[in-house]
């Protein structure tokens, strides 16, 4: 039971991904499709693949929502947009979807376990909050990172983030 002064999970979590993904969306509208293939190391992934995971990753609260596990294995995956329209496309649609999934949650479905596996092996069984914390959040704050840092290294001007940036002042 939350505090009457408190806001339940679901709003806060609604929130904070709200900012964080409208955040996400700029740094992704400067990824350009034609340097789709480019990767500023070897062992990197290319700037199209990271784009696209990120693009994607955002789906696992969903996916965590429609059941009590996720296998890997058997599980339908999507595919890795090819342009940056195909990017931006394929995130709204995730967000939106996102949005609409975490609508309907309660606090004590956020504390249920999910679990994510590779056929009969857990790999991980974490509570729903962790999963919208570690597998969607932090993950795409981590991604986000590198592709600024991608996008650093082309010489394309970085949005601001969390304030401003050598190209950006923030929004308002």
């Amino acid at each position: 039971m939350t505090h009457p002064s408190q806001p339940n999970l679901q709003t806060a979590l609604a929130h904070e991904l709200r900012h964080e993904l409208a955040i996400t969306r700029r740094v992704l509208e400067r990824a350009p499709t034609e340097q789709f293939g480019w990767r500023p190391h070897a062992k990197s992934m290319t700037l199209g693949t990271l784009a696209g995971h990120m693009a994607n990753l955002i789906s696992f609260l969903e996916i965590s929502l429609q059941g009590s596990s996720f296998d890997v294995v058997t599980g339908k995956r999507a595919d890795s947009p090819t342009t940056t329209a195909d990017v931006l496309a394929r995130f709204d649609l995730n967000a939106e979807n996102l949005h609409k999934a975490l609508a309907d949650v309660s606090d004590e479905a956020f504390h249920e376990i999910w679990s994510l596996t590779h056929g009969d092996k857990t790999l991980l069984s974490i509570p729903r909050t962790a999963v919208v914390r570690t597998m969607v959040l932090n993950h795409l704050i981590h991604h986000r990172g590198q592709l600024s840092v991608y996008l650093r290294l082309l010489d394309i001007p970085v949005p601001a983030i969390y304030g401003n940036s050598a190209d950006e002042g923030p929004r308002g």
